[in-house]
C-alpha cells in the first residue's frame, strides 16, 4: 500500500509539473509556442491520466484482495481427529481382511477333513487302500544305491542310508515304489559309506534297481 501512495504522488506530482509548464508557455506568449509543443504537452498529460486511472484501478483491487476472507487455519484438535477417523478406517479393513482370510482357511480345513474322513470310510471297506496310504505315508530311510554280486553266489544292495539312527545291523527295510512294495532286504552291515543288506526271499524273481526307496515295512 506505501508503495502505490508514493506512484500516485509521483504521477499527481508530475501531472501537477506539466500543467505548470504549459501555464508558464502562456504567460511566455502563447504565438511563440509551435502546434508540435502544444500537442506534446496534451499529449504528456493524457498518459498521465491514463496512469493515474490505472494506479487507481491497481488501488482498488489490492483493497479488494485484502477484503476478501481467509480460510482459517486448520487447529491440531482437527488434524488429530482426521487422523484417528483414518486409523479407525485402517484397522476396520484390516479386520475385514483377516476375517476373510479366517473363513478361507477355515474352509479349507473343512474340506481336508471331509475328504481325510473319506478315505478313512474307504479304508475301512479297501485294505488295500488303507495299506497302499500306509506305504506312501511312511518316512524314507534310504535308497538303493547299487545292486552287487552275482547270480550264482547271490545279489546283495548296498543302500545309502539316509536316517542312519533308524537303520542297524538286523533292520529289515521294504523295498518301495510308487504305492507298492516289491520286496524287502535286511541289514547285515554298516559301513561309513553306507550299508550293505542281503535280499529276503518270498517276493518271487526280483531285483532293486538304483534309486528304489526304502522303508520301514508297515505293519
Amino acid at each position: 500500500m506505501d508503495t502505490m501512495k508514493i506512484l500516485l504522488g509521483a504521477t499527481i506530482a508530475l501531472l501537477l509539473g506539466a500543467v505548470g509548464l504549459s501555464w508558464h508557455g502562456m504567460r511566455e506568449g502563447t504565438k511563440d509556442a509551435s502546434s508540435d509543443e502544444i500537442a506534446r504537452l496534451q499529449k504528456q498529460v493524457e498518459e498521465l491520466r491514463l496512469e493515474q486511472d490505472r494506479l487507481q484501478l491497481e488501488k482498488q483491487k489490492q483493497q479488494l484482495m485484502a477484503s476478501e476472507p481467509v480460510a482459517p487455519p486448520v487447529s491440531s484438535a482437527e488434524r488429530d481427529a482426521l487422523r484417528a477417523e483414518l486409523a479407525a478406517k485402517d484397522a476396520e479393513i484390516a479386520l475385514i481382511a483377516e476375517e476373510k482370510a479366517k473363513a478361507e482357511r477355515d474352509a479349507k480345513v473343512n474340506q481336508d477333513e471331509e475328504g481325510l474322513l473319506g478315505q478313512r470310510d474307504l479304508e475301512k471297506s479297501d485294505s488295500e487302500l488303507r495299506r497302499a496310504r500306509l506305504i506312501g505315508d511312511a518316512l524314507l530311510m534310504g535308497k538303493v544305491r547299487e545292486l552287487a554280486g552275482e547270480e550264482q553266489s547271490g545279489f546283495f544292495v548296498i543302500v545309502e542310508v539316509l536316517m542312519p539312527e533308524n537303520v542297524q545291523t538286523g533292520t529289515i527295510l521294504a523295498i518301495r515304489r510308487k504305492t507298492g512294495i516289491i520286496g524287502q532286504v535286511k541289514v547285515s552291515d554298516i559301513t561309513p559309506e553306507g550299508a550293505i543288506a542281503n535280499i529276503m526271499p518270498g517276493y518271487g524273481d526280483f531285483k532293486p534297481q538304483p534309486g528304489d526307496e526304502l522303508i520301514l515295512p508297515p505293519q
